[in-house]
C-alpha cells in the first residue's frame, strides 16, 4: 500500500498531524474562509476524509474586515488529558511593518463536537503551537514578530508556560531558537522523543524556497543543536520535482512504531514560455498537504528517499481503511445546512446571507456587497481540488438594476477573480456578462451582451477547467450549451500570481449574489455540480 501525495488536495496548508490511539487527524489553515480550520481524519495515513470545522461561531473567530490571506494561520491540533486542544492565530494585518495577530486556545472532548469558547493567549507572533511535556506542564510556542526598523521581522521562536488552572500564560516568554541562515523561522512544533526535545520549524518563506528545519536539545529551553544535514525537507534544489514548496511540517509516530512527516506542498503548472528554474510555476490549487516517511539515524530524523519529498511513499504497516465518500458531485440543497465542502468568506452563513429553507431544494442568496469587499459577501464556494473539472449551477434571478448580479464565480481573493453573472441592462433587460478582476484591474470583455429571453426562469452556468485555461459556458435549457470564447488563465488564481506572489490561499468556485443598491435582491440556485474529470 502506498501513500499518494498530496493526501489533502487543493487549498489545505500548514498541516498539524495528531494521533489518538489508532486514529490520525490533520488540522489545516483556512485563512479568511469560514468556518475556521479544517480537520481531516484517517486510520491508515492513506485515506483521508474531512470531518470537522471546529470554529463555527463569531465568538470563536471574528474575521469581518480581515484582509486577504488574513484570518486563521497555522492551527496546531494536539490531544492530552482526554480532550483535543486547538491553537490558532487570527491575523488582522498582513501587509506592512506590523503583523497584528491574536493566538487562541479552544478544546473539545471529540474532534467533531462543539468546541468551547476561546482563551486568548498572546499576540506577539503567529504560528502558535501547544506542547504537552512529560511532566504535565504545557508550553505555548510561536514565532516572535519584530517590527523595529533595522531588525529582521522574524525574531525567533518564543516559548512561555501555560497554566491550565489559571487559563493563561504564566512566567516570562523566552526565545529558545533564533533559526538558521535560511531565515524566516516560523511554525514551531516541539516533541519529546527519547532523551531529546526536538524543535521542528519552517524556514525560507512559504514560496518555492520553503523548508523544514529541525534542532534538538536535552533541555526544553535549549540551546538547540541543528540537524547535521539541515534542512530535512525542501524542494528548492529540485525545480522539476512534482512536489514544490515543501516545508511547514509536523511529525507523528504511528501506533505501529513508524514515523511520518506531514508537510505543506504545491503542484505548479508551467506556462510554455516560462522557465521552470526562474519562474518555478503557479499553483492554482494552493498549498496542499503531503506525507513523507521518516527514518532515524544517530538520533536524527531523515526523509526517506530524499529531502525533496516523493509522490509515492511507503505506507505504515496498518490495514487499509476506506471511508464512505462525503463528496457530492451534485448538491441539490436538500439539507438544512451547507455541505461541509462549502465555505463563506470571513463570516458565517446566516440568514443575513441566505437560506436553504426559504425555497425548498434551493440555495437562496441575498444580494450583499461586491466580490471586492472584505466585510459582507453573499458567496458560497468550494475549493478547486483538481485542474480538470467542471462546475455548474442554475440560477433564478430577476435583477432590476445594473447594481444587482448573481452567478458563477472563480475566486482567489478580492483582487483576483472572474464571474459569469446574470445582471441588468437598461436597454436590453436581463443579460449575461463576464467580469474579470486581475490584480484589481477590471474588464468586461463580452462585446455583444448576451440577452436572456423573457420567458426563461433558470439560467444554467458552467465552467470547464483544463489545466492552464478555463472557459465559461451557458444554457437556457440545460441541453444546448454555448461556450463563451474568452480563455481565462488558471495561473491568475494562484498565490504565485497575486502581486507577484506572497499570498496564501487557493482557487475556489461557487455561487454569489451581490446588490450594491442595498435592496438585497435575492437569487435562487437550483443545484451545484462539481465533477472532476
Amino acid at each position: 500500500m502506498k501513500i499518494i501525495n498530496p493526501v489533502l488536495k487543493g487549498f489545505n496548508p500548514d498541516p498539524s498531524i495528531c494521533r489518538v490511539g489508532e486514529d490520525y487527524y490533520i488540522a489545516v489553515s483556512t485563512f479568511e474562509w469560514f468556518p475556521g480550520v479544517q480537520i481531516h481524519h484517517s486510520k491508515d495515513l492513506v485515506n483521508w476524509r474531512l470531518i470537522a470545522h471546529p470554529l463555527q461561531r463569531v465568538s470563536q473567530l471574528d474575521m469581518k474586515g480581515n484582509p486577504d490571506s488574513g484570518g486563521v494561520w497555522a492551527p496546531c491540533l494536539s490531544y492530552s488529558e482526554g480532550k483535543f486542544w486547538l491553537i490558532y492565530t487570527d491575523v488582522k494585518v498582513v501587509d506592512g511593518a506590523w503583523k497584528d495577530c491574536h493566538n487562541y486556545l479552544v478544546t473539545c472532548e471529540t474532534v467533531d463536537g462543539d468546541w468551547g469558547e476561546p482563551i486568548q493567549l498572546n499576540s506577539s507572533g503567529f504560528d502558535a503551537s501547544l506542547f504537552h511535556d512529560v511532566d504535565g506542564r504545557k508550553y505555548l510556542l510561536n514565532m516572535l514578530w519584530d517590527h523595529r526598523i533595522g531588525r529582521h521581522s522574524f525574531g525567533g521562536i518564543v516559548m512561555q508556560e501555560f497554566s491550565v488552572r489559571e487559563k493563561r500564560l504564566i512566567h516570562q516568554p523566552k526565545i529558545i531558537f533564533e533559526g538558521t541562515d535560511i531565515k524566516l523561522t516560523e511554525a514551531p512544533h516541539l516533541y519529546h522523543i527519547g532523551d531529546y526535545y526536538y524543535l521542528l520549524t519552517a524556514e525560507g518563506g512559504t514560496r518555492y524556497e520553503h523548508a523544514a528545519t529541525i534542532a534538538r536539545s536535552k533541555h526544553i529551553e535549549g540551546p538547540y543543536e541543528i540537524h547535521p544535514d539541515n534542512p530535512i525537507l525542501t524542494s528548492w534544489h529540485e525545480p522539476r520535482n512534482p512536489l514544490q514548496k515543501c516545508g511547514h511540517a509536523s511529525i507523528v509516530e504511528t501506533h505501529t512504531g513508524e514515523w511520518y512527516l506531514a508537510h505543506l506542498t504545491g503542484r505548479p503548472i508551467h506556462p510554455a514560455d516560462d522557465s521552470v528554474i526562474h519562474q518555478r510555476g503557479y499553483c492554482p490549487l494552493g498549498r496542499e498537504t503531503a506525507i513523507q516517511k521518516l527514518e532515524w539515524k544517530d538520533g536524527w530524523p531523515y526523509v526517506a528517499g530524499g529531502k525533496e519529498g516523493r509522490v509515492e511513499v511507503e505506507a505504515p504497516r496498518i490495514s487499509e481503511t476506506k471511508f464512505p465518500s462525503t463528496y457530492q458531485e451534485v448538491d441539490q440543497f436538500a439539507d438544512r445546512t451547507l455541505n461541509m465542502n462549502f465555505q463563506t468568506l470571513r463570516i458565517p452563513f446566516t440568514k443575513e446571507l441566505g437560506s436553504l429553507t426559504e425555497r425548498p431544494n434551493h440555495l437562496r442568496l441575498y444580494g450583499r456587497e461586491s466580490l471586492t469587499s472584505t466585510f459582507t459577501q453573499a458567496f458560497v464556494a468550494r475549493r478547486w481540488q483538481s485542474l480538470r473539472f467542471t462546475a455548474e449551477t442554475a440560477v433564478d434571478f430577476n435583477p432590476e438594476t445594473f447594481q444587482q448580479a448573481a452567478g458563477l464565480v472563480n475566486y482567489y481573493n478580492t483582487e483576483n477573480w472572474t464571474a459569469l453573472q446574470v445582471t441588468y441592462d437598461e436597454d436590453l433587460g436581463r443579460i449575461l456578462d463576464v467580469t474579470i478582476c486581475d490584480n484589481f484591474t477590471f474588464s468586461q470583455p463580452i462585446k455583444d451582451k448576451i440577452v436572456i429571453p423573457r420567458d426563461i426562469q433558470y439560467v444554467y452556468l458552467r465552467v470547464n477547467v483544463e489545466w492552464e485555461t478555463y472557459y465559461y459556458s451557458y444554457s437556457f435549457n440545460k441541453k444546448d450549451w454555448y461556450k463563451i470564447e474568452i480563455p481565462l488563465e488558471s495561473k491568475k488564481l494562484s498565490d504565485d500570481y497575486v502581486r507577484g506572489g506572497g499570498f496564501f490561499t487557493g482557487a475556489f468556485v461557487g455561487m454569489q449574489c451581490q446588490d450594491t443598491s442595498g435592496a438585497h435582491q435575492h437569487a435562487d440556485f437550483d443545484y451545484f455540480m462539481y465533477k472532476e474529470l
